[in-house]
């Protein structure tokens, strides 16, 4: 009975170690990062009387966390450790949106929601892809991003245009610092022809 009753309690110690361990790992704060627009957004040439509602863009379950995505092979998705999003993926890609067209300075208004009963266009968007890509057989990673974006005219819901944005950039490690440096690049790419095509089709 004293032999069962000290292996009970050696067992319940180690219940509660691993408890304790893993209350501890997960109260360990994450590293956070965070994307921006790049610095060389073009100004436009004067501004639009029009307002632009940009959505929170749509995505897959996988996409749609803080976490970092990368993927040891296409079928398998995985998250780097100890990192993070500054927040949910789709509303810093939507931040990301809306601050590159406030910064061409080329419409009267965007935001996250009208000012009104509604604005006069709205920007439907999909994250297809937004993840690192590890090289098989290797040390590297390839970012991938991939977007879909709609701009819709809230009076009668017509799509006025539709195109999708892809970009990508790579690395010769899957180390955090140099990935995240390779999913800004990829983003850089995009931004800019991002906001020049959003600028043009509400020109129209």
């Amino acid at each position: 009975l004293v032999r069962t009753i000290a292996m009970f309690l050696a067992l319940s110690a180690l219940t509660g170690c691993g408890a304790i361990s893993a209350l501890t790992n997960a109260a360990t704060p994450l590293e956070v990062f965070e994307l921006r627009p790049p610095d060389t957004i073009p100004a436009a040439r004067g501004q639009l009387a029009r307002d632009l509602i940009i959505e929170v863009p749509t995505t897959s379950g996988a996409l749609d966390t803080d976490r970092i995505m990368i993927r040891p092979n296409p079928l398998q998705a995985q998250y780097l450790p100890g990192v993070r999003w500054s927040g949910q993926l789709p509303v810093m890609v939507q931040t990301l949106l809306l601050r590159t067209i406030e910064d061409t300075g080329g419409l009267r208004y965007v935001g996250r929601r009208p000012l009104g009963a509604r604005g006069d266009y709205a920007l439907v968007t999909e994250i297809v892809d937004f993840q690192a890509e590890a090289v098989p057989g290797g040390d590297g990673a390839t970012i991938d991003i991939r977007l879909i974006a709609r701009i819709i005219r809230e009076s009668d819901s017509q799509i006025l245009a539709s195109r999708t944005f892809a970009a990508s950039a790579a690395t010769t490690t899957t180390a955090t610092d140099p990935l995240i440096v390779a999913f800004d690049a990829a983003t850089d790419q995009i931004l800019p022809d991002f906001a020049a095509w959003v600028l043009s089709v509400l020109r129209r």
